[in-house]
């Protein structure tokens, strides 16, 4: 019996790149201009990150769109990655708002639909043109609950504050009882091991109310 093709192998079979790096170039440049010519226009904006599985149910789900909703009353717009679960959230607090609602779509090989709460979208192919638009035009990171995806991005920014190749800006994990077993992780065992310094600790922040959020995001902004 002939397994069924899964839509990752689907993906793999329609798009064989080795035989066509050379014009993948201008794919990648297409997407960094569409990104670079519709972001400049935003303003100041947020980019709020966390799971695509949390449910409309769910605790997180009601409060991630509290938080989105005062980034958006202080003026910000809202920037995610448009999917579902607290993307959506994210997207839909900012919407109730009266904010701009930002998604950047990424085209996954099981394909991703932006959700319904996002004023303007951008689709990308590449994840690495993606995340060049998450942190170029955003003023704060909000990392709530997720997984490989969220956590994925909350170290690259902090990497790239540590090793100075973009400004110090704020890095907010929101729910302490979430996060709390990686925070103490990295202290117990990254820091104690001499991997980071005390200072790379001080790169991020936790929060666990929705208006503290927007509050530090100020707050930074009040300082400098």
């Amino acid at each position: 019996m002939v397994k069924p093709k899964s839509c990752s192998q689907e993906l793999l079979v329609q798009e064989d790149f080795t035989k066509e790096d050379t014009w993948r170039i201008f794919r990648i440049m297409s997407e960094f201009v569409d990104g670079f010519e519709t972001l400049s226009k935003i303003g100041k904006a947020v980019t709020v990150f966390g799971s695509a599985r949390t449910k409309p149910d769910a605790q997180f789900y009601k409060l991630a769109e509290e938080v989105a909703y005062y980034i958006a009353k202080a003026g910000y717009a809202v920037i995610t990655g448009s999917g579902p679960g607290l993307m959506e959230a994210a997207n839909k607090g900012a919407q109730r708002a009266g904010g701009h609602s930002i998604g950047l779509n990424i085209h996954l090989p099981c394909e991703q639909k932006p959700n319904k709460y996002v004023d303007t979208v951008l689709g990308f192919r590449y994840f690495f043109v993606r995340k060049v638009m998450f942190v170029k035009y955003a003023k704060a990171f909000v990392i709530l609950p997720g997984g490989y995806g969220t956590l994925d991005e909350f170290f690259e920014a902090i990497t790239l504050i540590q090793t100075e190749r973009i400004a110090k800006f704020p890095v907010i994990l929101f729910n302490r009882q979430y996060w709390k077993p990686l925070i103490e992780w990295l202290k117990q065992t990254v820091y104690l091991h001499g991997n980071i310094d005390q200072a790379d600790l001080d790169l991020f922040i936790v929060v666990d109310e929705p208006k503290e959020v927007a509050r530090a995001i100020k707050k930074f902004y009040a300082k400098s």
